[in-house]
């Protein structure tokens, strides 16, 4: 038997199975994809790929659909990834032209990228902390209230409002900002809070050495809360309706998608052990997450940190990790969540494509 016509079969499977949702038999394959052998010989590879763990046939006399490992073999070494065509290029660029912030522009990813795939969209913002900073400004709300305001060379903003019994003096407080523009612009937002608690302690600062630990505290609970990061979600409404998922996993796949947290984690791990397009995949118990179980996730990562070495290894370990270097991670993920038998090929490619913009426009936020 040959073992190149046998995965073609297995594609010619996967793919007919994807279109219709249907179990696939040897007159399908024969029929939609000619290998130019006969359905005697076809159904002889169909049973060997059921041997080997690709295939399943539901019922006796039905033909056979893509299991867990034939979808694997599928992604990894079977699909054909096609561009996304020129008008779909142009509607991304026209998409994105009209965004007017950083948030917009995201929320805009999700609602496009769940368009062109019909199936669950996800968009983390830019860490702050694996971001570097562009601006530092501190204004006055009143006698005893700063707002610290923290501007990422990716757009990002973060706000916090910070209250004290001893207001330092205004000019005090323009020098803290100069001196912390100063030494800082561009150097990652990581070690801002360090660099914060080396200024207190300088006899320059003696004097609002209190006021500025405040501050210190404020830039470390940015990082504490990075634990939990914005993130934008469309097409969930799609499932609601069905979209070709199995109507008893809709219900757990909508729970899981209300864990942030776990999504987050996974999407991210994912976008740090990609593949060789950049675009990492997991298929059903490979997301070690109960609710996705008959879903498979696809995430890219966006938004490379400056000084990124190109060729360094993918990190997978935890993304929550503080100590972990700015310099081994994208800023953030895109991603599509949808049924095992979700179109690979569209839902990669869109990913992907997707994922280039976001990179774009943050290479232009940082120009």
């Amino acid at each position: 038997m040959s073992h190149d016509r046998r995965m073609l079969v297995l594609r010619a499977v996967v793919e007919n199975y994807i279109h219709t949702q249907e179990p696939v038999g040897s007159s399908a394959v024969t029929k939609n994809f000619p290998l130019h052998v006969s359905s005697a010989t076809i159904r002889n590879d169909m049973a060997a790929l059921e041997e080997e763990g690709y295939l399943v046939q539901p019922h006796t006399s039905a033909g056979r659909v893509p299991t867990e490992k034939g979808y694997r073999f599928f992604v990894d070494r079977l699909v054909r990834i096609v561009p996304l065509s020129a008008a779909q290029q142009r509607g991304i660029e026209t998409f994105f032209t009209h965004s007017v912030s950083l948030e917009d522009t995201l929320r805009r990813a999700a609602r496009l990228l769940a368009q062109i795939t019909g199936q669950v969209a996800i968009v983390a913002s830019p860490s702050i902390v694996k971001s570097h900073l562009r601006r530092f400004e501190m204004v006055s709300l009143s006698m005893n209230t700063y707002l610290l305001v923290i501007i990422s060379d990716s757009g990002r903003v973060e706000q916090r409002t910070i209250a004290t019994s001893m207001p330092p003096k205004p000019d005090d407080v323009d020098r803290l900002i100069a001196v912390v523009n100063t030494q800082n612009e561009g150097q990652p937002i990581s070690l801002l809070a360090r660099k914060l608690k080396d200024i207190a302690q300088s006899d320059e600062f003696s004097a609002m050495r209190g006021f500025i630990e405040i501050v210190v505290k404020a830039v470390a609970d940015m990082h504490d809360e990075e634990r939990s990061d914005s993130m934008y979600m469309s097409g969930t409404a799609l499932l609601a309706r069905g979209n070709g998922a199995p109507i008893a996993s809709i219900g757990p796949l909508l729970d899981a998608l209300e864990e942030q947290v776990v999504i987050m984690r996974l999407m991210g791990s994912l976008s740090r052990s990609a593949n060789s397009q950049g675009v990492g995949v997991a298929i059903g118990s490979e997301t070690h997450t109960q609710g996705l179980l008959n879903a498979s996730v696809v995430s890219s990562g966006y938004g490379q940190v400056s000084g990124m070495e190109k060729d360094a290894p993918p990190r997978t370990d935890d993304a929550d990790d503080p100590d972990r270097s700015e310099n081994t991670a994208p800023l953030a993920f895109v991603g599509s969540i949808g049924p095992t038998h979700m179109n690979y090929p569209t839902t990669i490619a869109a990913v992907k494509a997707v994922a280039e913009y976001l990179s774009a426009f943050i290479n232009r936020q940082d120009s």
